[in-house]
């Protein structure tokens, strides 16, 4: 771990914040951050025990485990671009193709993914990984500069510590009845005997997103509450400590997809639970503090909503067929599974509501939506237009995004007649999209969406005109594929001028990290957002590879240094 940011993970008398010790007392701070110390040192107190229970895991993985199938088996995970890499310092790179655009100047583009700290001995689901930022900077005048950092977690320093993974997963701990049961008592044994504290210090991963909430930047992962970071002058980035948006009331977790309002500065966010109420929505306001909760009891069951709306006036809320199930459990499965017997919904709900009196649910065969693009609102707030990505195969949704084939839909709602229609933009498998940020909550024409192949590769770029329907190209006026042997990450649009109110909504760049398997490079790739063929502006090679991950986030240099 490096010196920076081990003062800010494992010091417990950081004066910086305020943090929880096991014992929960307050520790003074100077700057107004509530953040909650992932330091503990149980398992450096029972030594033997700690010994004892990896045996047993140990033993669990050799003798109990049936054949792991591909989804959970980390010889199949791990494998090509998606095997973990080690920490990386801030470290020059070279621009080795055109030129970097003005807008980038000062600011910085992060993404975030599963990474192993530890090479995993039994079953291992692509979720399961600890949550690293891969960072390159344009604030230096010797050039870009990038690192590979982890997101210092409860999770990651308690695993650091005991040299060994001890944390378990809904995805893939669970895997056969008498595994299923050990692993539980195991897990048990190891909270009754302080080995790690979940209920005070959270167990998430922080490894599925970015984000800027409030002028303060977080890595977040749904199963836990948000991780506070920082992006250093040099380049580098450090892990100031998990958050809890100065709320009034302690909560566990939240989604790793808030939705930000430019207009007001606003975040709003759910969080889903396992006894009621099953969901539960909230407003962060624009100085970062939480408000009240909206505890939604009509949910019926606990959907693993992965994502969600914002429009001018409602949040939307997709109640898919991805579920939580303890009773799995029982049955030598994991609690996470996909219940073809339910029939989704969604539900539509004024953003400011105190409660959910005017919520409306309204049933949507068929729409799982994963990924919530924009949504935007028509006909006076009678009809509300939605853009998803939306799995083929939502039988095989947690198997692999690849087996799944999500497809880019637009979903008309109209909330007076309580009716759902959907309309396919494209017959290609697409998933990873985004938009002009500066649209967020309001009518847009054009997404940005990654071209999806197996094994769940991202091996190109499409741009669709949203308001193109019943073509043969399906709205697509733009693509692109990265090469043979070549993929990517999720795109992320940076206007050119982002301070001109009148410029068109697709005059920018589209950045995105890309891995080359036939060179072993990765490069830092931007794209001329209005040309036909995406075409390449500029390319940075880096100095490290950057494994498949998750989502990402471009900070401008007036944001940058403001954190």
């Amino acid at each position: 771990m490096d010196t920076i940011s081990s003062s800010f993970a494992l010091n417990p008398h950081n004066s910086l914040f305020t943090t929880f010790s096991p014992l929960k007392k307050l520790i003074p701070h100077t700057k107004k951050l509530t953040l909650k110390n992932p330091f503990i040192t149980s398992s450096q107190k029972r030594p033997l025990l700690a010994t004892f229970f990896k045996s047993m895991d140990d033993f669990v993985c050799t003798f109990l485990d049936p054949p792991l199938r591909p989804s959970i088996d980390p010889k199949h995970v791990l494998s090509g671009n998606f095997a973990p890499v080690d920490e990386l310092p801030p470290t020059a790179c070279d621009v080795v193709e055109g030129s970097l655009p003005p807008c980038l100047h000062g600011g910085a583009y992060l993404r975030n993914g599963p990474n192993p700290h530890f090479v995993p001995r039994g079953p291992h689901h692509l979720f399961d990984g600890d949550g690293m930022l891969h960072v390159i900077t344009f604030t230096s005048s010797d050039g870009p500069m990038f690192c590979s950092r982890y997101v210092k977690t409860y999770k990651y320093t308690v695993e650091q510590k005991a040299g060994h993974p001890i944390f378990p997963s809904v995805f893939s701990s669970f895997n056969g009845l008498a595994a299923s049961i050990s692993r539980g008592l195991i897990i048990f044994a190891r909270v009754l005997t302080r080995q790690f504290d979940p209920v005070a210090n959270g167990f998430g991963l922080a490894n599925i997103n970015v984000a800027l909430i409030g002028g303060r930047l977080f890595a977040l992962g749904e199963s836990d509450l948000p991780y506070a970071m920082k992006v250093t002058p040099g380049g580098d980035v450090i892990t100031l400590g998990r958050h809890d948006f100065f709320s009034d009331k302690p909560f566990l977790n939240m989604t790793a997809h808030p939705k930000m309002d430019p207009q007001t500065g606003e975040a709003f966010a759910f969080r889903y639970h396992v006894i009621p109420p099953l969901l539960t929505i909230f407003k962060i306001d624009a100085n970062g503090k939480k408000q009240p909760d909206v505890p939604i009891f009509s949910m019926k069951s606990t959907s693993l909503s992965h994502d969600f709306a914002l429009t001018r006036n409602y949040l939307i809320i997709p109640d898919t067929q991805i579920v939580m199930d303890f009773t799995e459990v029982v049955k030598g499965r994991p609690p996470a599974r996909v219940d073809l017997d339910k029939v989704p919904r969604v539900g539509v709900i004024p953003r400011y509501a105190e409660d959910e009196s005017e919520l409306v649910w309204i049933d949507a065969h068929g729409l799982n939506a994963v990924h919530c693009i924009n949504a935007w609102e028509e006909d006076d707030g009678e009809t509300i237009v939605m853009v998803v990505s939306n799995p083929s195969s939502i039988e095989q949704a947690l198997e692999g995004l690849d087996l799944a084939c999500p497809k880019m839909e637009k979903i008309i709602i109209n909330v007076k007649d309580k009716t759902v229609h959907r309309h396919l933009l494209s017959d290609e498998v697409l998933d990873m999209g985004v938009i002009n940020p500066t649209y967020s909550g309001r009518k847009c024409r054009y997404a940005y969406t990654g071209i999806v192949a197996q094994p769940m590769m991202l091996v190109g770029v499409v741009k669709i005109d949203l308001s193109v329907e019943d073509s043969a190209s399906g709205g697509i006026v733009a693509s692109r594929l990265y090469g043979p042997g070549c993929s990517g990450s999720e795109p992320f649009f940076v206007p050119r001028d982002p301070e001109n109110p009148s410029a068109e909504e697709d005059d920018g760049y589209l950045v995105a990290y890309i891995h080359d398997e036939n060179t072993q490079e990765s490069k830092f790739l931007v794209m001329d957002a209005k040309s036909p063929t995406l075409e390449t502006v500029a390319a940075v090679k880096l100095p490290g590879r950057v494994p498949t991950g998750f989502h990402g986030l471009f900070i401008r240099e007036s944001d940058l240094n403001k954190l």
